[in-house]
């Protein structure tokens, strides 16, 4: 179960994860990424983080089945007894002598007296005179009492008492006798005892007699109790529904920096202009189990919040929780998840399956609705590419500090008619694979590798250098190897830090040449600043940035305003961002943040790019 929840539901940190077990494959989408629980971290533009998987209660009918097999395994061992010479013969009893059993706990058998039909809370009963079934003139009483004198045979409880306010029965009376041959041949097996006299032996082989029918009903009536408690637990659980739901409102807005748009003159030619917008998104999660092991993922969004990339000429100013559906409802989530084996999930579904869903989350700032409010900030950029929605993946956990995710995931899965453009192996699609490590209880680490398929040149990581070639070229198709890491360490409960990397390489299919970017980011986060629940971050990072572009001439997107000639980038963008997440109640939360652009676009001709959003979280 936690393969579908900590792998599979919720974005949590690689070593607070126990796993036969996340989920997990981890579902998380541009409008909802959850970090944790961690139950762990769909479609661009809108996403949404489903629920932690609910295990079904099993402590009532473990318990049940614990307390009568502890009953079984003592009545199923057969008392034996061993002839001597000293004792004298009875009619009606048989030659007794050292009763050899296996030792066990005397109190956790006492447990078991209380037959499983009885609905009676029980009192303190402390002697065996107080057994009102028993009479004091029944030879039994007698007997046993004198045992239980000498003996201390019957302990009752752990608290030292009998427990009992109604009358004993001689299956009850039956199960105490058993308890006390018990404690008598444990006693002498520890050396607790030196002798046990012949009277005393008598004694028990005559309670044995009297009682062999209750002995017997005691070890049948636990083997019905067995079955039928196992009958329960293997069809106990039924199909099961529960609706989780975001709805997020932003106010957000940006400065109005100059910009260039062709950089061989390093001369601004536009101002970039955006309005302070207020905007909202929504999405609800239908989680639905039918066997206990599996979850049927559904989920709907709408949100009316877009990109601000074509009015300020770069999109490294994008919100990390845009949803722009028009405010039509959408399907952001189609999946199923289930468990293969104990250590092994998988996840199939037309929505909600890409590299970002099924890789276990790293960075405790991802989460549109509760992390880094930039989209560069939620994560590496290499794990966006491909711009998956729909296929096939995997967790799979190889040991406790260790696991192995991935995935195939296509853009337009459902697309038949062009397969340049769309199709499960046709259009844009992505195949991948993360390394899950945590070589310490306070370090993760995910090493990350893809490939991917364009059919335009746009490797569709969101931010940053994505497009590959020049927009006065032809477009052309290319094929991305990507490799990339990311870190978290948890130096104290309230302080996290950590960072990524990655590095792209990517070959055109009818041209000579590669293109090549790289990214990195180091981070800070606050767990509980000011208060238990709130969140602060600092991050500090480059942009993917294209280094290296050596196509034919014509075709290189750095210099495409002067000949398209090779080269990298010569400026570097600087991406600096902090933000305080304010938890206000368990389902509310509030926070403001801001980041700035140094040199956007990897031009410093460009003047440095402000964005401030104040975001509020709402879940249910």
């Amino acid at each position: 179960m936690s393969l579908l929840m900590a792998s599979v539901l919720t974005t949590v940190p690689i070593s607070a994860v126990n796993l036969p077990e996340k989920s997990v494959i981890l579902p998380e989408n541009p409008v909802q990424q959850s970090t944790q629980d961690n139950l762990s971290q769909v479609v661009s533009p809108a996403e949404i983080t489903p629920p932690e998987f609910v295990q079904p209660d099993i402590t009532t009918s473990s318990a049940i089945k614990n307390k009568y097999e502890n009953i079984l395994r003592k009545s199923r061992e057969k008392i034996q007894f061993i002839s001597s010479p000293n004792l004298p013969e009875l009619k009606d009893t048989q030659p007794v002598t050292e009763v050899v059993q296996n030792q066990e706990n005397t109190e956790e058998f006492s447990q078991s007296l209380h037959p499983p039909d009885s609905d009676n809370q029980m009192s303190q009963v402390t002697s065996v005179s107080q057994l009102q079934d028993v009479q004091p003139s029944d030879w039994a009483f007698g007997a046993l009492q004198s045992l239980v004198e000498r003996y201390g045979c019957i302990a009752g409880y752990a608290d030292g008492t009998y427990l009992g306010n109604r009358s004993i029965n001689r299956y009850e009376f039956a199960a105490g006798l058993n308890a006390c041959l018990e404690k008598i041949n444990d006693a002498i097996a520890n050396n607790k005892i030196n002798t046990v006299n012949n009277e005393d032996l008598i004694l028990l082989q005559r309670l044995q007699g009297e009682f062999k029918s209750e002995l017997q009903q005691l070890q049948q009536r636990v083997e019905v109790v067995e079955k039928q408690t196992s009958e329960l637990q293997g069809n106990r659980f039924s199909t099961t529904t529960r609706l989780f739901g975001q709805a997020i409102f932003s106010v957000q807005g940006t400065n109005s920096p100059d910009v260039d748009l062709f950089p061989r003159d390093g001369v601004p030619e536009r101002q970039g202009k955006t309005n302070l917008t207020f905007t909202s998104s929504a999405q609800l999660t239908l989680a639905t189990s039918f066997t206990g092991r599996d979850l049927l993922l559904t989920g709907l969004a709408a949100g009316n919040l877009g990109s601000n990339a074509s009015l300020l000429s770069t999109n490294m100013g994008r919100l990390g929780f845009e949803s722009n559906t028009d405010n039509n409802l959408v399907v952001s989530d189609l999946s199923y998840r289930f468990l293969a084996s104990e250590n092994l999930g998988i996840v199939v579904g037309t929505a909600g399956v890409n590299p970002i869903n099924t890789f276990r989350g790293i960075s405790p700032l991802e989460g549109s609705s509760d992390g880094a409010i930039s989209l560069f900030g939620q994560r590496n950029p290499i794990l966006s590419i491909g711009n998956g929605s729909g296929g096939i993946g995997f967790d799979w956990q190889i040991s406790d500090r260790i696991s192995l995710q991935g995935v195939y995931s296509a853009e337009i899965p459902n697309f038949p008619s062009d397969t340049k453009q769309g199709g499960l192996f046709g259009g844009r699609y992505t195949a991948g694979a993360q390394l899950s490590l945590a070589p310490t209880n306070n370090i993760d680490v995910g090493v990350h590798y893809l490939y991917s398929h364009s059919p335009d040149g746009l490797l569709g990581g969101g931010s940053g250098d994505s497009q590959l070639i020049s927009p006065f070229a032809d477009p052309t198709a290319f094929d991305t190897q990507a490799i990339g890491a990311t870190v978290a360490w948890r130096i104290n409960p309230n302080l996290h830090l950590g960072g990524w990397g990655g590095f792209t390489s990517s070959k055109p299919s009818n041209l000579s040449g590669s293109v090549e970017t790289t990214n990195w980011m180091v981070f800070a986060a606050f767990p509980n600043l000011l208060r238990p629940g709130n969140l602060g971050g600092v991050l500090v990072g480059q942009p993917p940035k294209i280094t290296s572009s050596t196509l034919p001439d014509g075709f290189n997107f750095p210099n495409f305003s002067d000949g398209g000639t090779a080269g990298g980038r010569s400026d570097t963008s600087i991406h600096v961002e902090v933000f305080y997440r304010a938890q206000l109640s368990d389902n509310i939360a509030l926070t403001p943040g801001l980041f700035v652009i140094f040199n956007p676009d990897h031009n410093a001709a460009n003047d440095a790019l402000i964005v401030g959003t104040l975001r509020a979280s709402f879940r249910f």
